[in-house]
Protein backbone atom coordinates (compact mmCIF):
# COMPACT_ATOMS: atom_id res chain seq x y z
CA UNK A 1 0.00 0.00 0.00
CA UNK A 2 1.03 3.53 -0.60
CA UNK A 3 -0.42 6.63 1.15
CA UNK A 4 0.06 9.59 -0.40
CA UNK A 5 -0.64 12.83 1.24
CA UNK A 6 -2.52 15.30 0.02
CA UNK A 7 -2.27 19.36 0.87
CA UNK A 8 -4.89 18.57 3.59
CA UNK A 9 -2.77 17.43 6.72
CA UNK A 10 -3.93 13.69 7.47
CA UNK A 11 -5.84 13.52 4.56
CA UNK A 12 -4.24 10.61 2.32
CA UNK A 13 -4.78 8.55 -1.18
CA UNK A 14 -4.19 5.32 -0.06
CA UNK A 15 -3.05 3.45 -3.13
CA UNK A 16 -3.15 -0.85 -4.12
CA UNK A 17 0.34 -2.05 -4.32
CA UNK A 18 -0.95 -4.57 -6.99
CA UNK A 19 1.02 -7.66 -7.87
CA UNK A 20 -0.69 -8.79 -11.35
CA UNK A 21 -0.36 -11.53 -13.51
CA UNK A 22 -2.99 -13.56 -16.10
CA UNK A 23 -5.41 -14.44 -13.36
CA UNK A 24 -5.95 -10.30 -13.01
CA UNK A 25 -4.62 -8.55 -9.74
CA UNK A 26 -4.31 -8.93 -5.96
CA UNK A 27 -3.36 -6.22 -3.25
CA UNK A 28 -3.81 -5.06 0.11
CA UNK A 29 -6.64 -2.22 0.44
CA UNK A 30 -5.63 -1.63 5.13
CA UNK A 31 -3.27 -2.58 7.31
CA UNK A 32 -3.32 -1.63 10.59
CA UNK A 33 0.54 -1.76 11.18
CA UNK A 34 1.18 0.42 8.17
CA UNK A 35 -1.89 3.02 9.29
CA UNK A 36 -0.25 2.83 12.65
CA UNK A 37 3.18 3.79 11.48
CA UNK A 38 1.85 7.05 10.01
CA UNK A 39 -0.32 7.69 13.06
CA UNK A 40 -3.41 7.00 11.46
CA UNK A 41 -6.75 4.51 12.84
CA UNK A 42 -6.20 1.46 12.86
CA UNK A 43 -9.05 -0.11 13.20
CA UNK A 44 -12.85 0.51 12.13
CA UNK A 45 -15.96 -0.02 13.79
CA UNK A 46 -18.61 -0.54 10.74
CA UNK A 47 -18.61 -0.47 7.05
CA UNK A 48 -21.46 1.12 4.94
CA UNK A 49 -22.07 1.03 1.38
CA UNK A 50 -23.92 3.31 -1.00
CA UNK A 51 -25.21 2.58 -4.56
CA UNK A 52 -26.07 5.38 -7.11
CA UNK A 53 -28.32 4.64 -9.59
CA UNK A 54 -27.60 7.97 -12.16
CA UNK A 55 -24.43 9.88 -12.92
CA UNK A 56 -24.57 13.51 -11.57
CA UNK A 57 -25.79 12.43 -7.93
CA UNK A 58 -24.23 14.47 -5.15
CA UNK A 59 -23.74 13.67 -1.96
CA UNK A 60 -22.34 15.57 0.75
CA UNK A 61 -21.08 17.52 2.37
CA UNK A 62 -21.48 15.35 5.59
CA UNK A 63 -19.62 15.21 8.87
CA UNK A 64 -19.99 13.24 12.28
CA UNK A 65 -20.06 16.11 15.38
CA UNK A 66 -17.71 15.71 18.49
CA UNK A 67 -17.97 13.05 20.53
CA UNK A 68 -18.35 10.85 17.43
CA UNK A 69 -16.52 12.49 14.96
CA UNK A 70 -15.61 9.96 11.98
CA UNK A 71 -12.63 8.86 10.30
CA UNK A 72 -13.18 7.43 7.15
CA UNK A 73 -11.58 5.13 4.36
CA UNK A 74 -14.05 5.25 1.12
CA UNK A 75 -13.56 3.43 -1.85
CA UNK A 76 -14.95 3.00 -5.54
CA UNK A 77 -15.87 -0.33 -5.94
CA UNK A 78 -18.15 0.08 -9.19
CA UNK A 79 -18.02 2.62 -11.87
CA UNK A 80 -16.20 6.11 -10.54
CA UNK A 81 -16.77 9.22 -8.29
CA UNK A 82 -15.44 12.59 -7.44
CA UNK A 83 -14.67 12.40 -3.99
CA UNK A 84 -14.44 15.59 -1.87
CA UNK A 85 -12.83 16.41 1.90
CA UNK A 86 -13.48 19.90 3.64
CA UNK A 87 -10.86 20.75 6.07
CA UNK A 88 -13.20 22.08 8.91
CA UNK A 89 -10.82 21.94 11.71
CA UNK A 90 -10.12 25.16 13.00
CA UNK A 91 -6.68 24.99 14.32
CA UNK A 92 -5.88 23.38 11.02
CA UNK A 93 -3.57 25.41 8.32
CA UNK A 94 -5.92 24.08 5.66
CA UNK A 95 -9.04 25.48 7.34
CA UNK A 96 -12.09 25.62 4.94
CA UNK A 97 -9.60 24.10 2.22
CA UNK A 98 -10.67 20.77 0.10
CA UNK A 99 -9.26 18.67 -2.09
CA UNK A 100 -10.77 16.08 -4.55
CA UNK A 101 -9.81 12.82 -6.12
CA UNK A 102 -11.29 10.86 -8.71
CA UNK A 103 -11.95 7.41 -7.06
CA UNK A 104 -12.70 4.70 -9.29
CA UNK A 105 -13.13 0.70 -9.65
CA UNK A 106 -10.25 0.48 -12.19
CA UNK A 107 -8.18 2.53 -10.18
CA UNK A 108 -8.15 0.78 -7.05
CA UNK A 109 -7.47 4.33 -4.93
CA UNK A 110 -9.44 4.87 -1.54
CA UNK A 111 -9.42 8.49 0.28
CA UNK A 112 -8.48 8.70 4.03
CA UNK A 113 -10.08 10.78 5.81
CA UNK A 114 -9.63 12.23 9.00
CA UNK A 115 -12.09 13.48 12.03
CA UNK A 116 -13.17 17.07 11.57
CA UNK A 117 -13.24 16.69 7.94
CA UNK A 118 -16.45 16.86 5.80
CA UNK A 119 -16.52 14.77 2.62
CA UNK A 120 -19.07 14.37 0.05
CA UNK A 121 -18.79 13.23 -3.28
CA UNK A 122 -20.46 13.31 -7.42
CA UNK A 123 -20.84 9.98 -9.18
CA UNK A 124 -19.22 10.23 -12.50
CA UNK A 125 -20.78 6.95 -13.96
CA UNK A 126 -24.62 5.20 -13.52
CA UNK A 127 -24.50 2.50 -10.90
CA UNK A 128 -21.41 3.86 -8.88
CA UNK A 129 -20.75 1.85 -6.20
CA UNK A 130 -19.06 3.71 -2.91
CA UNK A 131 -17.91 1.35 0.27
CA UNK A 132 -17.11 3.48 3.64
CA UNK A 133 -15.22 1.97 7.09
CA UNK A 134 -15.68 3.89 9.48
CA UNK A 135 -15.00 4.73 13.43
CA UNK A 136 -16.32 4.89 15.50
CA UNK A 137 -19.98 3.21 14.40
CA UNK A 138 -22.27 6.00 12.99
CA UNK A 139 -24.70 8.11 15.88
CA UNK A 140 -27.41 9.32 14.25
CA UNK A 141 -28.05 12.02 16.88
CA UNK A 142 -24.27 13.71 15.63
CA UNK A 143 -24.97 13.49 11.98
CA UNK A 144 -24.26 17.01 10.34
CA UNK A 145 -22.97 18.76 7.31
CA UNK A 146 -22.61 21.67 4.81
CA UNK A 147 -24.04 22.78 1.70
CA UNK A 148 -22.22 21.21 -1.19
CA UNK A 149 -21.91 24.51 -3.07
CA UNK A 150 -20.93 26.87 0.15
CA UNK A 151 -19.01 29.86 -1.32
CA UNK A 152 -16.63 29.44 1.88
CA UNK A 153 -15.26 26.40 0.06
CA UNK A 154 -15.61 27.26 -3.52
CA UNK A 155 -15.91 23.42 -4.68
CA UNK A 156 -15.23 23.00 -8.31
CA UNK A 157 -17.24 19.92 -8.77
CA UNK A 158 -17.97 18.27 -12.28
CA UNK A 159 -21.37 19.51 -13.19
CA UNK A 160 -24.46 20.39 -11.31
CA UNK A 161 -26.09 17.97 -9.18
CA UNK A 162 -28.87 15.51 -11.04
CA UNK A 163 -29.54 14.09 -7.90
CA UNK A 164 -29.40 15.31 -4.53
CA UNK A 165 -31.66 14.41 -1.49
CA UNK A 166 -33.79 17.28 -0.19
CA UNK A 167 -30.95 17.35 3.65
CA UNK A 168 -28.09 17.69 1.37
CA UNK A 169 -29.87 20.36 -0.22
CA UNK A 170 -30.87 22.36 2.67
CA UNK A 171 -27.77 22.63 5.01
CA UNK A 172 -26.56 25.34 6.37
CA UNK A 173 -23.55 27.11 4.87
CA UNK A 174 -21.11 27.37 6.82
CA UNK A 175 -20.56 29.93 9.83
CA UNK A 176 -16.60 30.21 10.51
Amino acid sequence: MLFIPTVLPGVHVVEVEAQTDERGLFGRTWCADEAQVRSLCRHFAQCSVSYNRIKGTLRGLHFQTTPHAETKLVRCTAGAIFDVVVDLRPTSPTFQRWVAEELTAENHRALYIPEGCAHGFQTLTDGAEVFYQITPAYQPGFSSGVRWDDPAFGIRWPDGPRALSERDRTWPDFAS
